[in-house]
């Protein structure tokens, strides 16, 4: 009821006849939001309608990437436009910059949100999971509503499906534990076409729907707690093998895993795919509610997730945040006017696209922005000749507690996510930069840890596209150097120099005053001291 009260008052905006036939003319835009679904442990099979609705009316990105596999960096990256090392949102806690004053002031300011609301003139709809310590009181609590949102409907921390909070436009909103007003992806399904059908008519709007699905705790609406029954997750050849060659904690995993380690992951791995089937009921009500209204033909509809997952790989049993593929590939999905139906792309493409392709979308001059990523317009339009990136850059910071996890003492202070069985998916010196590059002649990803080992990992996904053998120690030296420096270069980039030639690349040169930027001088492999 508020929600339309308010949208209500907005529709009373009236513009001149010339100038709503203008904004009439501009394209909405539509993106969806998913939680922890990856794309290579088959995260998108669930979802029917959505391939139907999005995926065979418009193009699918084969090779999207995100810079950091871990919710608020992630989410941060696509808020911005801008690798980690650049909004400075390193891990989910407010000590890590997720949602914190500090990342109020700098950064929420110039979110592509705020740009398409203030200089656009875009009507922004905000619904679901924000940042993970979003309405923490340390950080003004549910009250706090970021620039650049005309509706704010945001859940207060991490995901849940029943029993949360909402800041309803900086109003706290309790929920509790009855599906049929409280189950959070409807939720979110109602409130959008609630936003449908009472929003202005007389302005173009963008629309950001993020679920809570597939994150745990992976709680099914009621009508699909029986699905997949016979489903488990995918036993392919790093599912529970031994991590060798591989950074420590990776080699720390107890391999094979246990049977209950096993059944738990299985069970997980239905939960996610039957929390998913809400999602998909999601989509097709919204799009069937943008046919309705005669918008369908003129709104381009983005669906991705915030990062990948893993269920057993290299013996590790759930989460994200490693280097690998399964927890930095994406799914993305994109329909809309101007894109042919039924298309793939191959091109490397990373979430710090969206924002700037959303942009470009609604006429905003990129040149003004200080975004990292490229636009997609062109890909999506199909243009030619177009020049693109052959590689980007993934950086995460570990963390891990100052004391030991009770669950694994032996391991002693600095893990983190640890298991029952003493098996840890965290830890302080799980911290990382990669190169990840996709070439004509490479499909390569080059990896150094900022430990004591100064660890190396380098994979050759041409011939280990599951990315069992470390080759660092036996690729060709020139090669190992090249991408060391061009490793140092991404991670001092801001901007277009994020863009330059890749090692590659016919046009690539190591220049090392490129490692200089007007905030002085970078650290080679960012720290906690440093942020």
């Amino acid at each position: 009821a508020a929600l339309a009260r308010g949208l209500a008052l907005a529709a009373l905006l009236v513009l001149s006849p010339a100038g709503a036939a203008r904004q009439a003319r501009r394209p909405n835009v539509v993106l969806i939001l998913t939680d922890d679904q990856d794309v290579c442990l088959g995260g998108m099979t669930p979802l029917k309608k959505t391939n139907a609705l999005i995926a065979q009316m418009g193009i699918t990105f084969l090779n999207a990437y995100v810079p950091s596999a871990l919710c608020c960096p992630s989410r941060a990256s696509i808020l911005t436009g801008k690798y980690p090392h650049n909004h400075h949102v390193v891990n989910n806690t407010l000590e890590g910059n997720c949602s914190s004053k500090l990342w109020q002031k700098i950064q929420e300011p110039y979110t592509f949100p705020a740009l398409l609301k203030t200089m656009c003139g875009y009507q922004t709809f905000f619904a679901g999971k924000y940042l993970n310590e979003y309405g923490a009181e340390d950080a003004g609590g549910v009250t706090h509503v970021p620039p650049g949102w005309s509706f704010w409907y945001a859940l207060e921390k991490n995901s849940k499906y029943y029993n949360y909070t909402l800041s309803v436009n900086g109003k706290a909103r309790r929920h509790g534990e009855n599906y049929s007003v409280d189950y959070l992806t409807d939720v979110l399904a109602n409130m959008s076409l609630d936003f449908l059908e009472y929003k202005s008519n007389f302005e173009p709007f963008f629309m950001m729907i993020s679920t809570p699905a597939p994150h745990s705790p992976w709680t099914a609406a009621p009508q699909y707690t029986k699905s997949f029954q016979n489903v488990s997750a995918p036993r392919n050849s790093n599912f529970n093998i031994h991590g060798k060659n591989k950074h420590w904690l990776i080699r720390q995993a107890k391999t094979p895993m246990t049977n209950s380690s096993i059944q738990f992951l299985d069970d997980a791995y239905r939960k996610r795919w039957q929390t998913l089937l809400s999602v998909d009921d999601l989509v097709e009500k919204l799009v069937k509610k943008l046919e309705l209204n005669g918008e369908l033909e003129n709104t381009y509809i983005f669906y991705t997730s915030d990062n990948g997952f893993h269920t057993g790989q290299f013996s590790l049993p759930i989460d994200k945040r490693q280097l690998y593929e399964f927890d930095i590939k994406v799914p993305l999905l994109v329909r809309g006017p101007g894109i042919k139906p039924n298309q793939t792309n191959k091109m490397l493409v990373a979430n710090i696209d969206l924002g700037p392709t959303i942009l470009d979308i609604a006429g905003y001059d990129l040149n003004k922005t200080q975004m990292d990523g490229m636009s997609l317009l062109p890909l999506l339009r199909g243009d030619r000749n177009v020049t693109w990136r052959s590689d980007f850059l993934v950086e995460y910071q570990g963390e891990g507690y100052n004391g030991s996890d009770p669950t694994c003492p032996g391991l002693g202070p600095g893990v983190t996510h640890c298991f029952p069985d003493c098996v840890c998916e965290d830890s302080y010196n799980n911290t990382y930069a990669c190169v990840r590059t996709l070439s004509t002649s490479w499909d390569l990803q080059y990896c150094e840890f900022d430990d004591r080992e100064v660890f190396v990992e380098v994979y050759n996904l041409t011939a280990d596209p599951h990315q069992i053998n470390n080759i660092a120690k036996t690729i060709d030296q020139e090669i190992l150097e090249k991408m060391n420096y061009r490793l140092m270069m991404l991670q001092s980039c801001s901007g277009a120099t994020c863009r330059t030639p890749g090692v590659f690349d016919p046009g690539y040169r190591f220049d090392p005053r490129l490692m200089f930027s007007n905030h002085g001088v970078r650290a080679r492999r960012f720290s906690a001291q440093s942020l």
